[in-house]
């Protein structure tokens, strides 16, 4: 494959390069390069007035609203390895130790979600006898999984298929699918299991049983001294998310970032990639690599002058919206104990909401003494139409959903929209083989890398992760002796 080092190594100015989008996985994109090589010229362009892309803090009559994710969690690395890079670590918060867990919704009550209950299988049997989420025969079903023989061929398979043929189909109606849509706003249906869960299917194949694998692997942390619950290991900066942005901008060379610039063209020129702005820095720039991460979509558009066939395999992945409204009320509006971090709505409940988060329940600092903040979530693969309702409208779903479950008195003091379009790539049976169609066609284009979460992962983990790998594949382009 052809490099870009030797037009590089040619001129007198130092290697080049672009990172088009200004999301975490853009920013941790720019800050590997200047991390690992502080001789290249990095240049990151953000259509937006503002970095962070889905990721945005509002301070309101002093509440903190997040218009995003509100955290992440750490049984992967790469977003807490970065805040110590960045000294950012010692501004992390845990959630609140003395509500950890989350409800389901059934006939309209908050139920806790058993405890052990690790998004597809049980690891403690007491708590799911005792349950009142599952009938008799749900629990008798789910006792069975032990029995089931495992699938051995290897075809792709989809979640809802897999959960219903290990777990049984009130189990999935009741639990799996309601925390899948929490997670990934999708269809079970359709999503792919190898893609999104693989962990599951590879119990499966080498214990013969999720409920048998889990044990035994509770049995090897026992021994080997690890212990906690799954809500310890989420966490979140302690002054929103917003800060984390700041945080890895301040750590890039000061004239680096360009706001307002929206990027409308991308080509190949010899061994360079010219890239057209509009706005900010409004012209034609010529870079010796780019670093593509913008939304899925975007990133087709940008491509399809430089590969048709890679442009098309990226449209062609799904994506899903979602609107966020953060309902702020006094406590003693709210009947219900809070003593959890939220719930999850099954689509069998015909509610008109996802799930709800009570932010200022997980975490400190959000919502003033004697107020309470929930984050509500609308739209998603079931009911995509209503995360576009108008302002009023949506609020007013979201309320009247909300007070319903949790026994709220009188209107919200406070209200915040945030509004988040085709922001959630569905990973569909088959997602794997499409990636891996987009490598190969990727592997002909020196000094371009794709990232995001559209690939191998949507929290801001991966998406740190995939930036970062992006980063170092074009520095190892760029500097093929170095090692990147």
């Amino acid at each position: 494959m052809e490099t870009v080092a030797s037009e590089a190594a040619s001129t007198s100015h130092p290697p080049s390069v672009a990172v088009i989008g200004g999301g975490i996985t853009g920013l941790a994109a720019a800050h590997r390069l200047v991390e690992l090589q502080p001789r290249v010229s990095v240049t990151l362009y953000e259509a937006a007035p503002r970095l962070g892309g889905v990721l945005e803090t509002v301070r309101r009559e002093g509440y903190l609203i997040e218009g995003g994710a509100d955290n992440w969690i750490t049984n992967v690395p790469w977003a807490t390895d970065l805040c110590e890079r960045i000294g950012f670590s010692d501004r992390l918060v845990e959630t609140n130790p003395d509500h950890r867990g989350a409800f389901v919704i059934r006939r309209g009550k908050l139920l806790k979600i058993p405890p052990g209950f690790v998004v597809m299988a049980p690891t403690r049997i007491w708590p799911v006898v005792t349950t009142g989420i599952l009938s008799p025969w749900g629990k008798f079903r789910l006792a069975c999984e032990v029995l089931i023989r495992k699938r051995t061929d290897e075809d792709d398979e989809s979640l809802a298929s897999f959960v219903r043929r290990r777990l049984g189909r009130e189990t999935y109606d009741r639990l799996v699918q309601p925390m899948i849509g929490g997670i990934y706003t999708g269809d079970p249906e359709r999503l792919s299991l190898r893609s999104t869960m693989r962990r599951f299917r590879d119990l499966e194949l080498k214990y013969g049983s999720l409920t048998r694998g889990f044990r035994r692997q509770q049995k090897g942390q026992a021994a080997g001294g690890e212990s906690g619950a799954r809500y310890s290991m989420f966490v979140a900066p302690r002054d929103g998310m917003s800060s984390f942005v700041d945080a890895i901008a301040a750590r890039l060379p000061a004239d680096s970032i360009r706001l307002d610039a929206a990027v409308s063209r991308l080509a190949r020129h010899g061994t360079q990639w010219h890239v057209e702005v509009n706005g900010a820095d409004a012209g034609r720039h010529a870079f010796d690599a780019v670093i593509l991460a913008t939304s899925v979509s975007a990133t087709a558009k940008l491509t399809g002058e430089v590969d048709s066939e890679l442009a098309a395999e990226l449209g062609a992945i799904p994506q899903e919206s979602c609107s966020i409204v953060s309902l702020a009320y006094r406590r003693e509006q709210i009947a219900h104990p809070l003593n959890g971090f939220g719930f999850v709505v099954p689509r069998i409940e015909n509610r008109q909401i996802l799930s709800g988060s009570f932010s200022s329940i997980k975490y400190p600092g959000r919502a003033p003494d004697g107020h309470v903040l929930v984050r509500v979530f609308v739209g998603g693969a079931f009911q995509s139409e209503l995360a576009a309702l108008p302002d009023d409208e949506l609020q007013a779903l979201a309320a009247r959903d909300l007070g319903e479950l949790l026994g709220i008195e009188g209107k919200p003091q406070l209200a915040e929209i945030s509004r988040r379009p085709a922001a959630m790539p569905q990973y569909y049976v088959g997602h794997d083989d499409r990636v891996a169609r987009i490598k190969v066609r990727m592997s002909h284009h020196a000094g371009l890398q794709l990232a995001g979460n559209a690939f191998q992962g949507v929290g801001i983990p991966h998406c740190i992760h995939s930036g970062q790998q992006a980063a170092e594949r074009v520095l190892s382009e760029i500097f093929p002796t170095d090692g990147g």
